[in-house]
């Protein structure tokens, strides 16, 4: 980078004024690397690859944003047959900051990148570039080869279901992505994937229908992107409510011969298993919300908001899930954006930056006190989980100690990811405190052990 400048400011010279697009990545000060699984085995694989974010970098527009794109939570398998791992990406995304509406044409949410997670991790849309090949009568695309029609497009949420991780990602070409809300399945209200019956339940956050939900990433166009609760009103009031999505099954369609507004399209298949309705981005209509329904977005998936963040408001979009915690079309952003899409992925910075040295952690300050803390299964035998909700933005350091405190074990739960285990199948029965710190305040919780 010696052909630019680089201009170094310490935080205490930043303090409030720090625009949230510079401040809130978790940034990597520890040396956290990835990690995976592999089919089969629940211990990881420790990989050479740093986790979260390298680097933020900022100019008076622009905030630029390096990253490998590994979170710290734990990745795969992929029990689909992709052969792919998570692998270092090594890039530098520019996002606007100061982003602003569109307000000509929108433009549509592509293939590939569409926002960045605040970890590093990639956010595509709904697509996986399978589409319906009517001549065939077949799906063609991506991973099958070929190409398809490109009229009716597959879901990935709903397709490639089985060959996500617990965290509701996985990769493609070694670029690990999510195309929904990266929590972990096994934490929705009702649980459609199993995989983390054997794998960690890990993800970027917990969900928490008590609070505001955290700020999870940014899109393309430079607007932030938010978990699934928040104020029900646009001004900050009403309390907390999902923000729900105003994309609904087009539940009388049978055939596939029109789309939601009437057109004439080439036919895809008809309406059964194997192509239920949700399958295909088409088999969707907007409708647009009531007067006054404030908790159901626009076509963009966003709505203007008060949040923690911006109290002075700004244009959010939501990772959307329904009422049972799973995720709902079109999941985070699109289909198109409702900002100018000035973001893009670059090789090198050709103007003078600042690097961003504040908050390590990059996100606000959490409060023990106020997150939720799980200890699970109460009482065990063998393995114990200890869990933290809403996101972690520091290290978090557990410890398993018996009546008389003395410390039995130790673990910890990483910056963006949510859960820790511990082993206690040499452990006698009886009462044990699991105490949960992040180097100023302590939480504790009892443990029951039963042989």
């Amino acid at each position: 980078m010696s052909f630019f400048s680089i201009m170094v400011m310490s935080a205490f010279s930043l303090t409030a004024q720090v625009n949230p697009a510079i401040s809130s990545w978790l940034r990597n000060t520890t040396g956290i690397k990835g990690r995976h699984y592999v089919n089969g085995n629940s211990t990881p694989i420790q990989d050479m690859d740093s986790a979260n974010i390298k680097t933020v970098l900022y100019s008076s527009n622009w905030v630029y944003v390096r990253a490998n794109g590994v979170p710290a939570y734990i990745t795969g398998p992929f029990l689909d047959g992709n052969p792919s791992i998570t692998t270092s990406q090594n890039a530098i995304f520019k996002l606007p900051l100061n982003p602003v509406q569109n307000t000509g044409v929108p433009a549509n949410t592509t293939p590939g990148n569409i926002g960045i997670f605040i970890n590093g991790a990639a956010l595509f849309d709904y697509r996986d570039d399978v589409s319906w090949q009517n001549s065939t009568n077949s799906l063609k695309g991506g991973p099958l080869g070929g190409v398809g029609d490109k009229v009716w497009n597959r879901d990935a949420v709903v397709a490639e279901k089985g060959g996500f991780d617990c965290a509701k990602g996985h990769p493609a070409q070694g670029n690990y992505h999510h195309h929904q809300n990266p929590s972990a399945f096994k934490l929705d209200k009702v649980v459609i994937s199993t995989i983390c019956n054997l794998y960690d339940a890990d993800g970027l956050y917990v969900m928490d229908s008590t609070q505001h939900a955290p700020l999870i990433g940014y899109a393309a166009d430079g607007f932030p992107i938010y978990g699934a609760f928040a104020y029900k009103n646009v001004d900050g009031t009403g309390g907390i409510t999902r923000m729900k999505s105003s994309y609904f099954k087009r539940t009388t369609m049978t055939t596939r011969t029109t789309y939601a507004n009437g057109t004439t399209v080439t036919p895809g298949p008809d309406v059964n298993a194997t192509y239920p309705i949700g399958y295909f981005r088409e088999d969707y209509e907007y409708i647009a919300p009531a007067v006054g329904a404030t908790d159901y977005l626009d076509e963009h998936n966003g709505r203007f908001c008060i949040t923690p963040e911006y109290p002075n408001g700004i244009y959010c979009y939501f990772a959307t899930v329904d009422a049972n915690w799973n995720s709902a079309y079109p999941y985070a952003v699109g289909p198109q954006f409702y900002g100018v899409k000035s973001g893009t992925k670059v090789t090198t910075i050709t103007e003078p930056v600042t690097i961003y040295t504040g908050n390590p952690d990059g996100v606000s300050e959490h409060n023990l006190d106020n997150m939720q803390l799980s200890v699970f299964p109460n009482p065990s035998q063998d393995i114990v989980a200890v869990q933290m909700g809403s996101l972690i933005s520091t290290t978090i350091d557990i410890t398993l100690s018996d009546l008389n405190g003395r410390v039995l074990a130790k673990s910890h739960i990483l910056p963006g990811s949510t859960i820790a285990y511990f082993d206690t199948r040499t452990y006698y029965s009886g009462t044990y405190i699991v105490t949960v710190s992040d180097g100023v305040n302590k939480r504790s919780q009892k443990l029951v052990l039963v042989k």
